[in-house]
């Protein structure tokens, strides 16, 4: 993707992690086209680190999953990392994460795996400057749209800065529980499970699966039996759908989601931003929006 990209406004990718992506608020509107709305899975996160480097909240930075990264920076830049704990690196030196940190032109950026939570943000003053698609440069590893994933060796655009970074020395870190409860509503294919089914899901716990990924969060836990046999012409998906497929094991759809999908969805969950930063083996509860 960026890996012609030349000159000095650039960040050079040394070490790329196990997922590192181009991210910001994503597409949102366009499911009628089939368009998933992608974008940062942690959109909070995303805007804090945004706010403190002075750019817009809708600026692209990096997300970097679990693993770290290493980057050099050709330019001189302010930059902040949010979302996961981490470990923050500036050259030889220990910098503080959820913070503006200034590096100056060659500088080596250096963010360490996750200690809590799974995904970093990396925020760039100018923002990464890749060429937008459908109104968005965040990268949808499902549908393919916007850059490639992050890769050893690529060299990141980095667009002007628009302000100065604001005057903050310390910010709240967000906490990642070890137990997720989330507001499910039922529906629209409720009545294609047992009682017991819909018992199971709002009375047990669930587990958060290794197999997660962007797509979607996968549960394991007791299995939803179905009351209905046979299968459904697709329909549409939203953000949250939970789609119930053959093993009865529930599957919450997150930002790179399909726009369709031939599973019974038994529910819709209201806020899925928490499982962004949810490891595997995090209990997950559903309970209604009554509670």
């Amino acid at each position: 993707m960026a890996g012609s990209v030349g000159g000095t406004d650039v960040i050079e990718v040394r070490r790329a992690g196990a997922l590192t992506t181009v991210q910001d608020q994503g597409r949102p509107g366009l499911a009628h086209l089939g368009v998933p709305r992608s974008g940062a899975l942690d959109p909070a996160a995303l805007r804090l680190a945004n706010r403190l480097v002075g750019n817009p909240e809708s600026a692209a930075g990096l997300e970097i999953t679990l693993t770290g990264c290493e980057l050099r920076f050709h330019r001189a830049a302010t930059v902040a990392v949010t979302g996961a704990e981490a470990d923050v690196r500036v050259g030889d030196r220990a910098a503080d994460p959820g913070r503006p940190l200034s590096l100056p032109a060659s500088a080596v950026l250096r963010i360490g795996p996750a200690r809590q939570g799974l995904r970093s943000y990396l925020a760039v003053s100018g923002g990464i400057a890749v060429e937008p698609v459908l109104g968005s440069r965040a990268t949808d590893t499902l549908a393919g749209l916007g850059p490639a994933p992050v890769r050893d060796g690529d060299r990141l655009p980095i667009g002007p800065a628009v302000g100065p970074p604001p005057p903050v020395d310390f910010t709240v870190p967000t906490a990642c529980p070890a137990e997720l409860r989330l507001t499910l509503r039922l529906g629209p294919r409720h009545d294609w499970f047992t009682p017991t089914a819909l018992h199971r899901l709002l009375q047990t716990p669930y587990a958060v699966s290794p197999l997660t990924d962007r797509i979607g969060a996968r549960l394991v836990g007791a299995p939803l039996p179905r009351a209905m046999a046979g299968e459904l012409p697709s329909e549409g998906l939203v953000l949250g759908a939970v789609q119930v497929p053959a093993d009865g094991q529930p599957l919450i759809f997150l930002a790179d989601h399909p726009t369709t999908g031939g599973y019974p969805v038994i529910g819709v969950v209201d806020d899925v931003t928490p499982l962004a930063q949810a490891r595997p083996g995090t209990t997950v509860r559903f309970h209604g929006p009554q509670r």
